[in-house]
């Protein structure tokens, strides 16, 4: 274990080191970490959902049904009736035939990609897609064009060239959630009906947060959704829960039931888990119009008061809103600043950005308030 030692050293020296943070109270706009209260700029509970007393209603009531382990994967004795009312919930919801649950998005990636291509199928995938993307076509063998950020030309130019692969399919991530800007849906569609493509999209920080009725990427771009298209997207963000799911063609999701591995070889979410997600979709859809609205006046009053201080927030469009700081050393500090002054945003470092792009990366919801959102440009301002 010597080696061990010496890699941690390495990292260390590095600053690369990583530690966990123990959270103290339950989720929201203000946590408890070792005693101290702190305004949480760190979390993808972008409406607030998850201490919603319906959400902890339903989940108390499937758990005094069916206890809590699910006991069992999926297709030996693991599926509950909370499981396929969470799925026809979810097909409902993104307009699709069918939706199959997976335990987290990292597993839904992994095991969709696999199953869908293989050795003789061609990739695209944007340059800045989720490491479980980047994972999951790893793990297909297939080929891989990846493509510079959001730039459809070069999309489109390593399409003409690559016309000879019979499977094609074109990955994006819908919001990137290091630089909360969104790709070009529209466009990138286009090409996958000129090109015979198929398409899919991550709409993990998408659902709930964008479109008219927060079902997410699709419905932000005004795109109708077809056998084309494929859409994965989480519920432990915007939802407020925890697990994820794919959905599209029927024919698709009976095809993940037998060949996605992360989905067949993992015991199933607990019942509880899958009723509490139900019931989160539901209020996504018909209860949060206005936490939506808040979500959204305060994205802005925070992107406007970064940019009156003149920090690079790298175009962001959405509540995930980044502040550029440099090497790991500059960016450490500036998470210490803002923990000393009880805000919580750790250092974002590489491997999960590039060496020299480190930075803070704030994240608003529909919980915090204008004297949560002022403190932090307060605090900024007086360090700039």
């Amino acid at each position: 274990m010597k080696e061990l030692g010496e890699e941690l050293k390495e990292l260390s020296k590095k600053n690369l080191l990583r530690k966990l943070t123990c959270i103290e109270s339950s989720r929201g706009s203000k946590i408890s970490i070792n005693g101290k209260t702190c305004v949480n700029f760190s979390s993808n509970d972008y409406l607030g959902l998850s201490s919603h007393p319906e959400i902890v209603k339903a989940a108390a009531s499937a758990l005094k049904k069916y206890g809590f382990g699910s006991g069992a994967s999926r297709l030996l004795s693991g599926t509950y009736a909370p499981h396929v009312k969470l799925e026809e919930r979810l097909a409902n919801f993104k307009k699709t035939e069918a939706a199959l649950v997976f335990n987290t998005g990292y597993a839904a990636n992994t095991g969709i990609i696999p199953a869908i291509t293989g050795e003789d199928a061609l990739i695209f995938s944007d340059e800045l897609n989720h490491a479980s993307i980047i994972d999951g076509i790893r793990l297909s063998k297939a080929k891989v064009k990846i493509y510079r950020h959001r730039d459809v030309n070069h999309l489109e130019s390593l399409l003409k060239i690559n016309l000879k692969s019979k499977r094609r399919l074109m990955i994006t991530d819908t919001i990137f959630s290091m630089d909360g800007d969104i790709a070009p849906l529209k466009d990138i569609f286009s090409l996958c009906e000129r090109y015979d493509a198929l398409l899919m999209i991550d709409d993990a920080h998408g659902t709930g947060v964008i479109g008219k009725t927060g079902r997410g990427g699709l419905e932000h771009f005004g795109i109708k959704q077809t056998d084309r298209i494929i859409q994965m997207g989480t519920l432990s963000k915007a939802a407020g829960c925890f697990g994820a799911f794919i959905a599209g063609p029927k024919d698709l999701i009976n095809l993940l039931i037998s060949k996605a591995r992360s989905f067949i070889y993992s015991t199933s979410l607990p019942p509880a888990v899958a009723a509490a997600a139900a019931k989160a979709i539901d209020l996504i859809e018909f209860e949060s119009e206005d936490r939506r609205r808040k979500l959204w006046i305060n994205r802005q009053r925070l992107s406007e008061g970064l940019l009156k201080l003149g920090y690079d927030t790298l175009g962001s469009e959405t509540p995930i809103i980044p502040v550029l700081t440099g090497d790991t050393k500059s960016v450490l500090k500036v998470g210490e600043y803002l923990f000393k002054r009880k805000i919580f945003a750790p250092a974002i470092r590489p491997p999960t950005v590039p060496e020299g792009k480190c930075r803070i990366r704030f994240s608003v919801t529909a919980a915090h308030t204008k004297e949560d959102i002022d403190l932090l440009i307060g605090v900024l301002k007086k360090s700039a």
